[in-house]
């Protein structure tokens, strides 16, 4: 599998990213050992979690599988902080919250450093200096490699490369993860540009666009998917407008044309976008994440590019 620099720094992870959400949702430990395993096999190395999946039982599962060391050397190991998980405060960047969660990230996940370490949420309620400077502390003390964002907005990401830039006692930030699908291409607008001007290597989350992109939802909603789940239906749904449908028989066409799955063309043309250093999936069985790496090997001709391009642009309908 290629490997791509992450932004300006010297690090590299692989174009394609093993994401760990729906391991919170009956996902046991063989399993996540066979899906870590079939990934470093195929090579693989960027795998993404965070501290609130399942309320942090997800970084502890993976941690178990990294207790390989020669998993945990293979692996470029992504998490995240700054939920506050508290009714009165869910969000939470404040030095003392983030040092403690990260603290708490490296016991769950059985590591002495986390490789990048993103900032998920963004907190009105405390400084952004703060908040850049707890990152630093981390890097400073060689608890985290690198430094970035996660899911803000285009004028927050510039705010934080800026002032991480310009501050001597800060370390520039290295990435930034947003989710950016070809039924989800609202990051264009801001956060990508934003992460193209400071490069900022950008992790494409949700590429599959809730599983929509697979089509399994073109005749109706399977019982076991996640248009059926309470929580995340919703999302779904939102995806499925007239425009997301048309989005999903195109990508259907081209398949059928290549003689490969949905899920290999949407991967395909997530991973070849600008700025791109890596495309993270959230498969939740060995063969999910199989079918996700065979998309390693598609290379889109350039009429399907631009016939996907122009299906899914933002003339052609919104998300707003």
């Amino acid at each position: 599998m290629e490997q791509r620099a992450l932004g300006a720094t010297g690090a590299t992870v692989s174009r394609l990213g093993l994401g760990t959400l729906g391991w919170g949702r009956g996902v046991d430990p063989a399993d996540a050992d066979d899906m870590v395993r079939s990934f470093i096999d195929a090579g693989g190395s960027l795998i993404d979690t965070s501290d609130t999946h399942a309320d942090g039982a997800v970084e502890s599962l993976l941690g178990k599988v990294l207790s390989d060391p020669s998993l945990r050397e293979a692996a470029f190991v992504v998490t995240r902080a700054g939920a506050g998980g508290r009714p009165k405060r869910p969000i939470d960047t404040s030095r003392q919250h983030l040092l403690s969660s990260l603290d708490a990230s490296l016991a769950r996940l059985g590591t002495g450093h986390i490789d990048l370490w993103l900032l998920s949420a963004w907190d009105d309620a405390t400084p952004v200096d703060e908040t850049l400077d707890a990152m630093s502390v981390a890097v400073a003390t060689g608890r985290v490699h690198y430094a970035g964002v996660a899911f803000s907005r285009g004028w927050q990401v510039g705010t934080a490369a800026v002032a991480s830039a310009r501050a001597p006692h800060y370390r520039p930030l290295a990435a930034v993860a947003t989710a950016y699908s070809l039924v989800d291409r609202e990051a264009e607008t801001e956060v990508i540009a934003a992460a193209r001007a400071h490069d900022l290597g950008l992790l494409a989350c949700a590429p599959l666009g809730c599983g929509v992109l697979t089509g399994k939802y073109r005749h109706g909603t399977p019982p076991d998917s996640r248009g059926a789940s309470e929580a995340l239906g919703p999302d779904v749904r939102r995806l499925l407008d007239d425009r997301g449908r048309r989005v999903v028989e195109g990508v259907v066409a081209a398949a059928a044309g290549l003689e490969v799955t949905a899920t290999e063309v949407a991967l395909a043309w997530v991973r070849d976008r600008p700025g791109v250093a890596s495309v993270v999936v959230g498969p939740r069985t060995v063969h999910h994440l199989r079918t996700a790496v065979q998309s390693d090997a598609l290379v889109l001709p350039e009429e399907i590019r631009s016939v996907l391009d122009e299906v899914s642009s933002r003339d052609a309908g919104d998300h707003r």
